[in-house]
């Protein structure tokens, strides 16, 4: 028998609902004799939020903001607007997947670059930018520069286009001038520049040789200490961050190549940094390769995504393309979802198109999200579930997603043929001018990158020359 709710006397209409949850966590399981409820049929999310966290349901001991899914789709109406929009009668037992929220991000910060920020990564303390101007900057929370890559012959020589951390201590950079640089970043001393102290420099390690073109793409992975690159020469490389690791770099890339020597006694050496090659050159796409990652859950293999329409599966091991899924578009960001039993591809098409990188191609694009109005620059996925991803576009917004959060494709939703159902983002983030205000259209809001983390939120970085910090707020005190 249903448990019923007290309304009072002027009680609207009332609706019978299931309760229903996959999360994993005890504290948030309904025993079967409280599932079912009768609740007003005018109730928003932010009541039936309110009734599981009471004490004759969950009796959480802190207010928990829940979402709710019906059919797939977020309720964001009142129960009896959504019966009546799709035409159910008022007997039917509605069932209620709850889930714990998304939070809205609100703007918190934004950090002045001198030129277009490409890439922007974080780790627990520290958050890291990749300019047009050729620098590589280490930022900490309050919002001042403590370290900063070289100029000149120690540093990039053109645009950097991807900068990643790959251990607290370590940092890759690329870009236009075709090198993969490692740089060591003294955590230790940074401690003491928390304040307006002048910014240290990044003491260069490596210069990496081997790609023939811009290389416009890193991931990396702290626990064997190499690197991923995808290039416009249409190659994946690996690299280890290890100088003795490093294989010889090949003499046609370097610096100066083919050029006559002229002897100069007093000809001083514009470089110590060592020079190194790639572990691997897979040339896995016949155009340019522009996103590379490795796969979470077993390091040996990677992914790359490509400007030919192909994703392709990589054995790290032997530097061998494993499979390759055609699609639709051209990929441009690539990330691996729901712990990498699926991967995220951006496209030139406006859309994030989820992948199965180990079924046919004929079932491999299982879901399409939608609501870009530009390219797809960049994904990454949630730091606390598998569920979430924000994704960054030329549209100049970032967008959060819910991958439980869908329903099924119909014929003309999308291009891509095998896709099997949709989603639309569940909130939009704009970029933010100097006094927390949004710039107008044509002022330059491309967003080239984005960062998700627990400790920083999401971090974007852009065309308005600035790296800037969205956090949720908790729903239930708002």
């Amino acid at each position: 028998m249903a448990a019923s709710v007290v309304l009072g006397d002027d009680a609207p209409a009332q609706v019978k609902v299931l309760f229903t949850t996959t999360e994993t966590d005890e504290a948030l399981q309904l025993p079967e004799a409280k599932r079912p409820l009768i609740v007003p049929a005018d109730i928003k999310r932010y009541g039936l939020s309110r009734i599981l966290n009471s004490e004759s349901m969950l009796a959480t001991d802190r207010p928990i903001p829940f979402d709710f899914l019906v059919d797939g789709a977020y309720l964001r109406t009142t129960l009896e607007d959504y019966l009546k929009d799709n035409g159910i009668s008022s007997e039917t037992t509605v069932t209620l997947q709850y889930v714990r929220s998304l939070v809205p991000p609100v703007f918190e910060a934004s950090f002045q670059h001198d030129d277009w920020v490409s890439s922007v990564d974080v780790n627990e303390k520290r958050l890291l930018s990749g300019s047009y101007d050729g620098l590589v900057r280490v930022w900490n929370a309050a919002g001042h520069v403590v370290a900063t890559s070289p100029g000149g012959a120690l540093g990039h020589t053109a645009a950097v286009k991807a900068a990643r951390f790959v251990t607290a201590s370590h940092i890759a950079s690329a870009g236009l001038d075709r090198t993969v640089r490692i740089w060591k970043y003294g955590v230790e001393e940074d401690e003491v520049m928390d304040g307006e102290a002048p910014a240290a420099v990044l003491k260069p390690l490596l210069e990496l040789y081997g790609h023939k073109g811009s290389v416009d793409s890193l991931a990396a992975d702290a626990t064997s200490k190499r690197v991923l690159s995808a290039s416009v020469d249409g190659a994946v490389g690996l690299w280890s961050i290890s100088k003795s690791s490093a294989p010889a770099a090949p003499e046609s890339l370097l610096p100066g190549a083919g050029a006559v020597a002229v002897p100069n006694k007093k000809r001083k050496i514009t470089s110590e940094v060592p020079r190194r090659g790639a572990l691997a050159l897979i040339q896995a796409h016949k155009s340019a390769a522009t996103a590379a990652v490795f796969d979470p859950r077993d390091r040996t293999v990677g992914y790359s995504a490509g400007q030919d329409h192909a994703l392709c599966t990589l054995d790290l091991t032997t530097g061998q393309v494993v499979s390759t899924v055609a699609t639709s578009h051209s990929l441009l960001s690539l990330a691996a979802a729901r712990g990498g039993s699926v991967l995220a591809a951006g496209n030139a098409a406006r859309n994030i198109v989820l992948v199965d990188p180990r079924a046919s191609v004929a079932t491999t694009a299982v879901m399409t999200l939608r609501g870009h109005v530009n390219k797809v620059a960049a994904l990454a996925a949630a730091p606390d579930n598998e569920y979430s991803l924000v994704s960054a576009s030329h549209d100049g917004t970032c967008r959060i997603w819910d991958l439980r959060s869908s329903r099924k494709a119909v014929d003309g939703d999308s291009a891509e043929g095998t896709t099997t159902s949709i989603s639309e983002a569940v909130y939009v983030i704009d970029r933010e001018g100097r006094e927390g205000k949004r710039p107008l259209a044509g002022e330059g809001v491309k967003v080239f990158d984005v960062a998700w983390s627990a400790s920083w939120g999401i971090v974007s970085g852009g065309e308005d020359k600035r790296v800037q910090i969205n956090r949720g707020r908790d729903l239930v005190q708002s």
